[in-house]
């Protein structure tokens, strides 16, 4: 029997990610308020990696509770900048602030990835991919943001690698996929042990 795979996130990248592996997936949006538990947690001191980790759960339990039996994943992201976090800009003007601190500076992504299964979480990991970004001119800066700003706008730290955004590092240690906002390779190898995909 075929388990069903949702992937609990509006996130077209991440779709891609999966669908070019060769899954076959279905996109249920959750509706959570991000904001509130994000707030919430940082009031309790929590760290950006439990953060992360307990946005990526509260996403999939939100479908799972409504999917039984499917394979369920939700996922988060987090930019962590000196243990500040960074969230989506939303304003260019944010987008401004958030690249002018960063500049010449090093920032880490985490991302959070939580399988659940009729209700309850089977798997979890949290990627860390640590970047540096290189020392850009006011110039560059206004005029990427001018270019990139409907893109820049759906991501932390208000740029992308995977578009114009690359334009901005110096130096990236980590796994790409977790850049792109999931724990990639680790996730399959876990639906893979399970039978849920072949291996």
């Amino acid at each position: 029997m075929t388990v069903p795979i949702i992937l609990a996130s509006g996130s077209t990248i991440r779709a891609q990610l999966l669908q070019n592996a060769g899954l076959e997936i279905q996109i249920r949006v959750p509706r959570v308020d991000e904001d509130s538990v994000r707030s919430a947690l940082l009031a309790e001191d929590a760290t950006p990696r439990d953060i992360a980790d307990a946005l990526a759960e509260m996403k999939a339990r939100k479908i799972s509770d409504k999917h039984p039996g499917a394979m369920v994943i939700g996922c988060d992201q987090v930019l962590d900048f000196n243990r500040t976090l960074m969230s989506k800009p939303i304003t260019p003007k944010d987008a401004h602030a958030q690249l002018t601190a960063l500049r010449g500076n090093r920032h880490s992504l985490l991302s959070a990835a939580v399988i659940y299964q009729d209700g309850a979480p089977v798997w979890r990991h949290v990627g860390q991919v640590r970047l540096r970004m290189r020392a850009f001119s006011d110039d560059y800066l206004s005029g990427y943001i001018s270019r990139n700003w409907d893109s820049i706008r759906h991501s932390v730290g208000a740029y992308k690698l995977e578009e114009e955004g690359v334009r901005l590092f110096s130096g990236i240690d980590g796994d790409y996929f977790n850049v792109l906002g999931m724990p990639l390779l680790e996730l399959l190898n876990f639906l893979a042990l399970r039978g849920v995909i072949e291996q």
